[in-house]
Formats: C-alpha cells, structure tokens, sequence
C-alpha cells in the first residue's frame, strides 16, 4: 500500500513524530481553506515578497502540490502545523480548497513538528534559526528557553575551570548535543558562541537580519556601533549599497573617528588659527625684509586698532 513519509531530521524522542508515516489514500484530503486555523505561535515570523509572489503565480497555475499537515480542532476546523507559506498562497491565489494530511498530535507535538520543518527551510535566516533551535531544545529537556543558555554557559565556565558537571546538567547537555547532531548544524558550543549572541542584538539590526538583508557576520559588526542614528545609517549603506564585510569596517571606523574628534566652535578656531600665525611668523622673520617688515607694521597696527576698539566697547 502507498504511503506518504514527511521526511524530518532523526532525533532522540521523537522519532513517532517524525516518521509521520501515513497511508496516503486514507489520510490526503481537501477541506475550505477558511477551515484551516494559523496556530498562535508560528515559529516563521517573516516571508520573503518576491517568493511569495513566485509561490502564489505557482499556485495558480498548478495548485498546492504538497498537502498542508494539519490537527483536527473539532467542530470541523483545523490547526496548522506546518505549511503556512502554502496556505497565504492558496488564500490570495483565491482557492476555495486545500489538500491537507490531519494527525492527532498534542499541543508539544505540534510545537515540535511546526518548529522542525521550519528548521528545514533554504531561506531559514540566521534569526529564525536559532529562536527555532533555541525552543526546540527547551521543549525536549522540558525547560525554558532561559534554562537552556543557562545549562549551555554552565557547561563552557566548567569546561573552561576544567570543572566536573553535575549530573543532571551533564544529562541536559547530552541530550542538546543529540538534539544539534539531528539537526546537523551545530555543537553546543558553536551554537552558543556563534548563534545566540544573535538574540541580544539591537532591535533595528534583528529587524534587518529577520528580512535576510544583511548577513549575520555583518549585523553583529554593525550592532557594535551604540549610537542610533550612525548604526541606522551604516545599516541603510550596507543593504543599499551591499558593502562587503571590509567596507563596513571602514565606515565604522570613520563614524568612530569623528566621534573622538569634534568640530571646533568659531570661537576656538579663530584662537587656533592666531596661535598657528604667531609660530609662523616666529619662523619666517619677515622683518628682516625691509617691504615685508612694513606690511606686516600695517597689520599689527590694524590688530591693534581693532582690539583698542573691542576694549571702549
């Protein structure tokens, strides 16, 4: 008998989920696109335009081709679980119906499965990622996202010390270790030098980094710069002129080094300028020529007049 595999990554405990095998006769069907219901927490937050518009003209033409997996809701609605980029095409192509795959699954089922095919996404950004990782994690060892980077700094300062771990901090990093090799991206420690630092971010890079505008190495360069106004405008020059790493280096650095030297008032400037004519003329003893001698008479005469004048004021 035919049957449909939803291929996810292999991982330690759930592994009845990720098998998914169903039989295709029994289990494809198609209901009102209006039945189907986005869960309240997605873990895809932002769609490309020009795919989406790619995907929708597909849409169109040859329908939904891979069937959306669903949860039955009662009262003859569902809950998506996975294929929401499906679904917004369907919606604004105009379909009235959606072929779906429907499963019982709980509600950290769900969370599990929604988050592992996001996983697997060729236009998953840096973000997404590892806000994606990050509460897969919490929910296999049943923690918090918190509790998670807490057991992934633990295990580094103890590493570091050359520190035993405790036993249950050593089972959790076991199982965030098998938890990464599933997913076959990261170790722990890479994931918690390269990719979590991407969540402390300022708001205006993450924003940037979330739309896949710039590239994750160049958004933490940027980040560094504390002032506002100069991140925004470093960040409108590397998307607009698509600055390589190097280039945007450069400009932080100008941004940095006009920092330190601030423009001088009118006030000190005239006072900068008269010291600099007095070493001068220290310099070229322009007295020793006769016509100089008197011009120069002329123009500390004028000096004087001008500084008599500023006293009777």
């Amino acid at each position: 008998m035919t049957k449909k595999r939803l291929e996810v990554p292999k991982m330690r405990g759930v592994e009845d989920l990720l098998t998914m095998d169903v039989e295709a006769s029994a289990a494809a069907t198609t209901v009102s696109i209006h039945k189907i219901r986005v869960a309240k927490k997605q873990p895809r937050r932002w769609f490309d335009p020009e795919k989406m518009s790619q995907l929708v003209q597909s849409v169109r033409e040859h329908g939904i081709l891979e069937p959306l997996l669903v949860r039955p809701l009662g009262n003859g609605e569902y809950e998506l679980i996975a294929g929401e980029r499906r679904l917004r095409a369907g919606k604004e192509a105009g379909l009235a119906e959606v072929p779906i795959v429907s499963k019982e699954l709980s509600d950290r089922q769900a969370l599990q499965i929604a988050l592992l095919e996001n996983l697997q996404r060729e236009d998953l950004n840096p973000v997404e990622e590892v806000e994606a990782i990050l509460e897969l994690l919490a929910i296999n060892l049943d923690v918090s996202t918190e509790d998670v980077k807490s057991i992934l700094n633990v295990a580094a300062n103890a590493k570091k010390r050359d520190l035993e771990l405790t036993g249950n901090v050593s089972r959790q990093l076991e199982d965030i270790e098998i938890t990464l090799a599933g997913i076959g991206r990261f170790n722990a420690e890479s994931f918690r030098t390269s990719r979590l630092p991407l969540l402390s971010l300022p708001s205006d890079v993450l924003f940037v980094l979330r739309q896949g505008q710039l590239e994750f190495t160049k958004a933490r360069t940027i980040a560094r710069v504390k002032d506002e106004q100069k991140r925004a405008d470093v960040l409108s020059s590397a998307i607009a002129q698509n600055l390589s790493l190097t280039q945007i280096k450069e400009l932080i650095k100008q941004l940095q080094s006009s920092e330190t030297t601030p423009e001088a008032t009118p006030e000190k400037a005239l006072s900068n300028r008269y010291a600099e004519i007095g070493k001068r003329l220290q310099q070229a003893q322009l007295w020793k020529d006769d016509k100089k001698r008197k011009k120069l008479e002329r123009l500390l005469s004028d000096l004087e007049k001008l500084l008599d004048e500023s006293k009777q004021k």
